[in-house]
């Protein structure tokens, strides 16, 4: 087999900016020990998100040129929801500036106090969004996904028993809806099977319970879909992507990812009485129904961008790049998740840091050695952006101790790669150097955004 290479030739670059050790240790002291307040210039391979990150293609740069900026009823307006009801079939379409807008709306209007919302796994907004009204996000990842060195196909899914038992001990009643992440991207970026999918949708439909998906990264999802799960390999992931939005009642996007859109996102669904509360609501936080918080040159890229993520030869790269890493690590002896996710390979900060507790964040212990190493800026998803405390305020860990490399698509080469090997193999040598942090402010939502720490 000959080597798979990016399916696109690079027309423009931008310059990146490799500091000094000495610089980079100033650097993270003055961010206070968190990669999230480095400066974006200081960060010589930056994975911390794939959310906004990803390069255009020429198709989304001149779509821009011939964008619709009218207010209302735009011809890019039409264009985008065009392209996401192609792909959905959902009857309702309303654009946000990015996917927590969506769940944001999504929370407010049908969520309160005491409510209960099960997903596979939360991410961190989706979280903060349904507690911040006072309902619980509750987490039904299946045993699968907390064997991380397992290699199963799909470790994203929901546990069906799980479920079934959480709506006998809350009631119905108390769920306004059960939302689905696919990819899972607190568990690794595991992909969810349309098996799941359709389990877990006849569950709720025996109860009555919606399904909305939060479908950040559904193109991802086909794509496993299409080459671990039976019955799907002649299939396009088009065909794939539109039955995985038929087991839905609503979705969240974050255009950021799978739209290959700098911005962007939307809320769609079925339901007319929903439509009408998050469009209430919409107007008054984002603006006219018809853009969103988006201008019309946005729109443009996003209804390109749906589609490129779907192009099966652009997820072969893209899933290729993942597995190229996730092979180098696994020849070293290098703790991650197993499989590879398919937007990031997780590192093992538990079982890479053995000697730090968790809750002095082996994940930070991490993330701050890889950038002092070299210039790499990843991100923690451990105790710090996913721990709770209990009833007497004392904090309690996260399950999983991860480390997110995010890779921004069609933005760094092989040799980018190579580097980020060499550079993870050099952290991992001197792995008994590294100490655990403590936090010394933070805020009471999202506290990993902003919080500072220092080492222990």
């Amino acid at each position: 087999m000959r080597t798979i290479i990016e399916p696109f030739r690079i027309k423009m670059t931008e310059p990146i900016r490799q500091l000094s050790r000495s610089d980079r240790e100033n650097a993270l002291k003055k961010a206070h020990y968190n990669v999230f307040l480095l400066d974006a210039e200081d960060c010589c391979i930056d994975l911390l998100t794939d959310s906004g990150t990803g390069a255009m293609s020429t198709e989304q740069w001149a779509a821009m040129m011939v964008s619709d900026e009218s207010y209302a009823g735009s011809k890019s307006w039409k264009k985008f929801k065009a392209a996401v009801q192609e792909i959905t079939n959902m009857r309702h379409v309303f654009p946000t500036h990015q996917g927590r807008a969506a769940e944001s709306i999504l929370a407010e209007t049908r969520l309160k106090k005491g409510d209960v919302v099960p997903n596979n796994s939360h991410f961190d907004t989706t979280r903060a969004n349904v507690e911040y009204v006072g309902a619980r996000a509750v987490d039904l990842l299946g045993e699968d996904g907390f064997d991380l060195a397992r290699e199963t196909p799909f470790k994203g899914n929901m546990d069906i028993e799980k479920l079934e038992r959480c709506i006998a001990e809350n009631g119905a009643e108390k769920i306004p809806f059960c939302m689905m992440t696919v990819t899972n991207n607190t568990g690794g970026g595991q992909p969810v099977s349309m098996a799941n999918i359709r389990e877990v949708k006849n569950v709720l439909s025996n109860h009555g319970i919606p399904l909305v998906i939060d479908a950040c990264r559904y193109a991802e999802n086909a794509y496993f879909i299409h080459e671990r799960e039976a019955g799907y390999k002649e299939k396009p992931l088009l065909e794939i992507a539109r039955e995985m939005f038929s087991n839905a009642d609503a979705a969240t996007m974050s255009c950021k990812k799978d739209g290959l859109a700098n911005i962007g996102g939307f809320f769609v669904c079925n339901d007319d009485q929903w439509a009408n509360d998050f469009q209430n609501l919409l107007i008054l936080r984002e603006g006219f129904p018809t853009y969103g918080g988006l201008a019309g040159r946005d729109l443009e890229v996003i209804a390109i961008g749906l589609f490129e993520a779907l192009d099966y030869d652009y997820q072969v790269y893209r899933h290729a790049t993942v597995e190229y890493l996730g092979r180098k690590l696994q020849r070293l002896g290098i703790p991650f998740v197993r499989p590879v996710g398919g937007h990031a390979v997780f590192l093992d900060s538990k079982a890479f840091l053995p000697h730090v507790p968790p809750l002095h964040y082996p994940g930070i212990g991490l993330v701050n050695a890889l950038y002092l190493e070299g210039g790499v800026r990843s991100v923690e998803l451990g105790s710090v952006m996913f721990g709770r405390k209990d009833q007497d305020e004392k904090e309690i860990p996260a399950p999983l101790e991860l480390v997110r490399l995010a890779f921004p698509r069609r933005v760094y080469t092989q040799s980018h790669f190579d580097y980020l090997i060499e550079v993870i193999e050099e952290v991992w040598r001197n792995r008994k150097d590294i100490r655990g942090y403590r936090i010394t402010y933070q805020p009471q939502f999202l506290r990993h955004f902003t919080c500072h720490f220092e080492p222990v």
